[in-house]
């Protein structure tokens, strides 16, 4: 079992030599094999602002490690973060914290699965959160170093080092760093957020246990119902097939662009949309190998269930998250949610 590196005791003194402080924390595994900014005590005092670093702020799988806010201030410091940003990081690893995320699944899984962290509410501009074109790709600090901070906490304070504990058989990008915000301005609905409980002025972080991404591009519908026709068929993927024989984890995330959202709120809500995926999204049982397809079979025969219906996306409409992000074009994306037992979970922002 590895044991983790003591950051409480790990001092950094003085950044002079920049190249042999990143040798020595990358053979100590604490980077994540790209420099880092050298985590001395005035940067680390400067990201806690005056909180008290011995505050527990929770334990995080899978060797329950103590998450302390000076341990939580010194992986944000190496990650690049500005001082402005650890609101969000603290609000994203308490959201993390909760049971429901199963952050010891997400955190050991063979799977690819990495937290997703969705900004909403005024953060997205006090802090430069990109939510427009290329927003889960290169060029925003606050996208790179929030989700780049987040992994180094799971790694250094919960354990999940790869190959060891985190048991990936792939890995993804986003286990490097995975941040955006929704689109706001751009979003025909209402927030993903209020959706979800939140006044539109609360800023709140959204983590979501996805698996990946599959561009869906349909520059030929022009109408509401052909959009959501593409994003259906492109939801309904064997290889996504997790826990209770449902497609995507039961909680598949919908990047919808702006140009779509615009299309497909002509004439529907947000809600209705989602009935929309859920009816439709089918995928019948023959196409699945047939060791898989005896295997559901005999499942749903000891459970009562009718053996030969087809495979859903979720057990319901409402599980189905929709978000409006990215720029101009008519590419979304759809993320399958891990596998396992994962739900999203939102927590508000505490900027003061």
């Amino acid at each position: 079992m590895r044991h983790l590196t003591d950051l409480d005791t790990l001092k950094i003194e003085t950044a002079d030599d920049f190249e042999a402080v990143n040798g020595f924390l990358y053979r100590l595994g604490v980077t994540d094999g790209l420099p880092i900014t050298p985590p001395t005590p005035p940067r680390i005092e400067t990201m806690l602002n005056g909180r008290n670093p011995d505050a527990i702020l929770t334990q995080l799988p899978p060797l329950r490690g103590q998450a302390t806010l000076y341990k939580l201030a010194m992986c944000a410091v190496m990650a690049g973060c500005r001082a402005a940003y650890f609101p969000i990081i603290l609000a994203a690893i308490e959201a993390l914290a909760q049971p429901e995320f199963n952050r010891y699944g997400i955190q050991t899984t063979t799977g690819n699965a990495a937290p997703l962290i969705l900004l909403n509410g005024p953060v997205i501009e006090q802090c430069n959160v990109n939510a427009g074109a290329n927003a889960l790709g290169p060029g925003a600090q606050s996208n790179a170093t929030i989700g780049r901070a987040v992994q180094l906490i799971l790694k250094n304070i919960g354990g999940a080092a790869p190959g060891i504990t985190d048991k990936a058989t792939l890995g993804q990008p986003g286990k490097y760093t995975f941040c955006c915000a929704e689109n706001e301005s751009a979003n025909p609905w209402e927030p993903l957020h209020v959706a979800r409980g939140y006044a539109s002025e609360q800023s709140a972080v959204t983590v979501i246990g996805v698996s990946g991404l599959v561009e869906v591009v349909d520059a030929h519908s022009h109408t509401p119902a052909g959009v959501l026709l593409t994003l259906t068929h492109s939801m309904t993927i064997a290889g996504t097939l997790g826990a209770r024989h449902v497609l995507g984890g039961g909680e598949p995330l919908v990047l919808i662009t702006p140009e779509h959202a615009a299309l497909i709120a002509q004439a529907y809500t947000r809600r209705q949309a989602q009935q929309f995926l859920f009816d439709a999204a089918r995928l019948e049982l023959q196409r699945l190998s047939p060791e898989t397809a005896a295997r559901i079979r005999a499942d749903r025969a000891a459970d009562g269930l009718e053996p030969e219906a087809d495979i859903r996306i979720a057990d319901g409409p409402e599980d189905i998250l929709l978000v409006v992000v990215g720029g101009a074009g008519v590419k979304s994306a759809y993320a399958p949610t891990w596998g396992g037992t994962t739900r999203a979970v939102t927590r508000p922002i505490d900027l003061s």
